[in-house]
């Protein structure tokens, strides 16, 4: 489903901002290239209530062995939680039980708590959790299986990065559930009416998912941090970043 350095992200016309390197946009999406030390943060007129995260509508139905996907926004308690997931989605031999990864891409880490931090206390940006519950366990566990990254740019444009589903979730409709969330988001918050994003250009099973769901190649491209360990360690000399978007429906 469905990338300063936790956002590099580049604008229809071309590179924007070091963004920083925050998430993907599939299902263990692509981030941006973003400014260097920020992953995304909270909700635009500032960062979420750490203790009651704003709740979100869900749009999951249950399955066999869990309950039904809620969404919400993301707080500070939710660092550890949300650095696990983004970390297992793109990395590592975990990541390969999804349909898409970039375990053969990239090394090393994809983001780091730091990161996250700051970028949850970014005024202009928010992160989206995706969370269910073990059926019959004792106390009640809460999973989270998905998240992803929302910016404002310039009023008209939103960001969208940190885009990841757990792999054992992909493929089950809900990386298409929480792009729709977070484009209704972007759209009745902010007031976007379109909505960016990049990805490495060397994903075309993730492009095609995006191309799937409306978005487009803008023509835009943006580089790599190659040399910035923050975002990984890249297996190949020719990693970049395309830039995709879609016109948002008016909430």
């Amino acid at each position: 489903m469905t990338a300063r350095p936790t956002r590099a992200a580049a604008g229809p016309a071309g590179p924007t901002r070091p963004t920083r390197l925050a998430g993907p946009a599939g299902p263990a999406g692509p981030t941006k290239p973003t400014r260097p030390a920020r992953p995304a943060a909270g909700p635009a007129g500032g960062p979420p209530d750490a203790d009651r995260p704003a709740d979100v509508d869900a749009e999951v139905e249950a399955e066999d062995g869990v309950g039904a996907v809620t969404f919400r926004e993301a707080g500070v308690q939710d660092v550890a939680a949300l650095h696990d997931l983004v970390h297992h989605a793109y990395r590592g031999d975990e990541s390969r039980r999804g349909w898409t990864h970039e375990a053969d891409l990239l090394d090393g880490q994809r983001t780091d708590p730091e990161a996250l931090t700051d970028l949850l206390a970014d005024p202009d940006a928010v992160v989206l959790l995706a969370e269910t519950t073990a059926v019959g366990a004792e106390p009640p566990e809460t999973i989270l299986v998905g998240c992803c990254q929302l910016e404002s740019r310039d009023g008209a444009r939103a960001y969208f990065g940190m885009f990841a589903v757990r792999p054992v979730r992909q493929g089950r409709g809900l990386g298409s559930a929480m792009l729709t969330q977070a484009e209704r988001l972007a759209a009745s918050r902010w007031g976007a009416t379109s909505l960016e994003m990049t990805v490495i250009g060397q994903r075309e099973d993730l492009i095609t998912w995006y191309e799937r769901r409306g978005y487009r190649r803008t023509g835009a491209t943006a580089p790599f941090p190659y040399g910035d360990e923050r975002f990984g360690r890249p297996r190949r000399p020719d990693l970049a970043f395309v830039v995709l978007a879609r016109d948002l429906p008016r909430p």
